[in-house]
Order: C-alpha cells, then structure tokens, then sequence
C-alpha cells in the first residue's frame, strides 16, 4: 500500500512540474516584446570667441530610437552619420563619434577661420539640424531631416533629407527595396511630373527650363511616404537652380500601390 502512495506521489509531482513549465513557457511566449520608441534630443553649442548679437552656433534637434538595441542602434547610427554629413566645413565630414564632438569640431573650423581672418565678420555662420519621425507604419519607419547650414558666401544651403527604414530590423531601405520595378516606376512618376509642370509629352524633360542631367527625368534623392501618398521631393540645386526652390509631386496611394513592395 506504502509502495502504491509513493508511486502515485510521483507521478503527481512530475505532473504538476510539468504543467508549471508549460505554463512558464507559454507565458515567455505571451510576453509582450518591448516596442521600439522615439525621444527627441537637444544639442545646441555656440562659439567659445567673444560675441555680441550674433553668436555662430550649432542646434541639432534627432529623434533618438530605444527599446530595441540591435534596431535602434541601426537607425540611430545612420542618423547620426546623415547629420555628421551636412554638418562640416572642408572637403570631408569630420570623424566625429557623438554629436558633441560634432559640434566642437564645427565651431574649432570657425574659431580657426577668425584667427586667421580676424576683421572678417562672418554674419551667419551655423548649422540647423531639425528632423523627426515624419510617418510609420508596420512595416517602413520615415525620418525627415530639415538642415540648414551658412559657411561664408551669398547664402546657406537649406534643404529636406527622407531617411526610410526597416521597421522590423532599423536597416535603411534603398529604393530597390521600396519598389516592385524601378523602370516602371520611374516612366509612371515621369508622366505625373510632366503633367503637373507642364512639360508637353515628346518634348525634352527640360522644356521649360528644368535641369535634369543628360536631358533624362531621374527619381528625387528623397522621397516621403505621407498619410496621403508618396512625396517625390526635389531639393534646390538637383533639377532647378536656387532661385527656382524645392520642386514637389505628391502621388496618391490609389496611384501608386501597385509599383510599392512595402507602405
């Protein structure tokens, strides 16, 4: 009898054992996964060399990923290397690790100049740094950059910069990633720019007084995915001249979709 009880005892136990480590493991499998965040980051730092009115200086508002380090570690970086790419005076950025040292680097070029130049006023000498996360989905993370810089000369340069990532991985998405077909694409996004600035069909991409390159329509090196479609943005300088601006075409979803791998 004894022999029995304790057979059973057993057998009780490893049952109860065993259903504790299912339970245990379905709750490792209900467990919610962190969710990648945003915060925004402030940096600001102006010149060391006495100022009176006007101070050169340096603002740069990032968004900053979190949560998911393998992710937010690739989206931040390659925020960072976008900013550490605008943000220089020379012939090549500076190697730079952090946005402090960024800035220290940017202002030292400045304090070097007046040195040398000390009766130059250098009025406008800055960089502005101001992007967020635009638009997400599942799938497609958007980070739009407005940057403005003065280093000397008749103006700044100012423009808009549209970073895509991945939403699973943080990787940063290539056009071939976005779309099905890039040569259809491509002739499709042609008839809509011709259409909207009035460029007769058959005549040069150029018509009108555009600057396309070789006289042939490319792709914008920024496009926006928007709530309500998918913004080709031409910054100054890349088919028209400063004084003619930023060049814009909005194309709806509905128009669009079937040339999209991802939205």
């Amino acid at each position: 009898m004894a022999k029995h009880l304790t057979l059973l005892l057993a057998a009780f136990m490893l049952f109860s054992c065993g259903k504790d480590k299912k339970n245990n493991d379905e709750e490792v499998l209900n467990e919610e996964k962190p969710a990648l965040a945003f915060s925004t980051k402030n940096y600001y730092k102006k010149t060391s060399l006495p100022c009176d009115e006007y101070c050169p200086s340096v603002t740069i508002n990032v968004p900053e990923a979190e949560n998911v380090p393998v992710v937010a570690d690739s989206i931040n970086n390659k925020i960072f290397n976008t900013v550490r790419g605008i943000v220089y005076l020379g012939e090549t950025p500076y190697e730079a690790d952090n946005y402090e040292d960024l800035m220290a680097s940017f202002l030292g070029s400045y304090e070097e100049l007046k040195k040398e130049f000390p009766n130059d006023p250098m009025a406008g000498f800055e960089a502005k740094i101001d992007a967020s996360v635009d638009y997400t989905s599942d799938k497609i993370i958007n980070v739009k950059m407005n940057h403005y810089t003065f280093t000397g000369g008749a103006h700044g340069y100012g423009g808009e910069r549209s970073l895509l990532f991945d939403a699973e991985t943080g990787k940063s998405l290539s056009y071939e990633d976005i779309f099905t077909n890039m040569d259809s694409f491509r002739q499709f996004a042609e008839g809509k720019f011709r259409e909207k600035f009035n460029i007769p069909a058959g005549k040069s991409i150029n018509a009108t007084g555009f600057l396309f390159e070789n006289d042939k329509f490319v792709l914008p090196q920024n496009i926006f995915f928007k709530e309500n479609g998918l913004l080709l943005f031409y910054n100054s300088y890349e088919i028209s001249s400063y004084a003619e601006g930023q060049k814009e075409l909005l194309l709806p979803y509905s128009e669009v979709n079937e040339y999209l791998k991802v939205k």
